[in-house]
């Protein structure tokens, strides 16, 4: 079987308005069913937990310390998990939730484990839900993002491919509010196109294209094949993946 990780951003699981995005994450829950029938053994890696939470205790966007992201993160990761398990019962898909920190990727007996934990999930036909342990991290043992937590995974577990789906297509060549900037359609080791990206961040990530751009450049060159695409695009997963779709925007990282 094919195994892919697929990264989710909380752009593309939040309205403008910050609140969760059901009928989004109905879609992509929808568009996973099908590449796992498609024979695709899948692990995703979801944001959207801390947003979750600030849109439940009605809390102002900007508010971002250590203390208020364990605590938006604590509430927003029940609510956040319970729609995946509800959504994917549909498809008689049993999930498992998978929190981890930073050190359990330290080659040692937490690698292992948690290694060993996630093959044993998919072996036994269990979708693992992965997201960072934000409740009890502390800011110098936080990952960057979850592009960098994707990256993390996509190398543990020995995947063929990684998607990460944020709210923007691809990567330009120039800025891509601007007319006439055009989609980078692949990058190669060799192809260096850092001068294109951009150092902003989203409003409800901690990520950026600068992030995905440069965990998608060091995962390519173990071997994975990485595309960042656009998750509010319709039925994009299936577009890219499985119809590999010429006319749908995307850019792909190879080594």
């Amino acid at each position: 079987m094919s195994r892919i990780v697929i990264k989710v951003g909380s752009n593309v699981l939040t309205r403008s308005d910050g609140t969760l995005d059901v009928t989004r994450v109905s879609s992509l829950v929808d568009q996973i069913a099908g590449l796992r029938s498609a024979g695709y053994e899948v692990i995703l890696v979801t944001s959207g937990a801390v947003a979750c939470g600030r849109s439940i205790l009605g809390a102002e966007p900007e508010l971002d310390s250590v203390e208020q992201r364990q605590v938006f993160s604590s509430v927003g990761q029940v609510r956040l998990m319970d729609l995946y398990h509800t959504l994917f019962k549909n498809y008689d898909i049993i999930v498992g939730q998978v929190l981890t920190m930073k050190e359990d990727f330290t080659p040692g007996p937490f690698f292992n484990n948690q290694k060993g934990c996630m093959e044993a999930m998919l072996k036994s036909g269990v979708l693992p839900i992965v997201n960072e342990n934000d409740t009890v991290s502390i800011t110098e043992l936080m990952f960057t993002d979850n592009d960098e937590l994707s990256g993390l995974v996509s190398t543990m577990m020995d995947v063929e491919t990684l998607v990460i789906l944020s709210n923007i297509d691809g990567v330009y060549d120039g800025d891509p509010s601007l007319p006439g900037s055009q989609i980078i359609r692949t990058i190669t080791g060799a192809n260096d196109r850092s001068d294109c990206i951009c150092e902003a961040k989203s409003s409800r990530g901690r990520g950026g294209m600068q992030s995905k751009y440069h965990v998608a450049r060091s995962v390519a060159q173990s071997g994975i094949r990485v595309l960042i695409a656009n998750g509010k695009r319709e039925n994009i997963l299936c577009r890219i993946i499985l119809e590999a779709d010429p006319d749908t925007p995307y850019t792909e990282f190879t080594k």
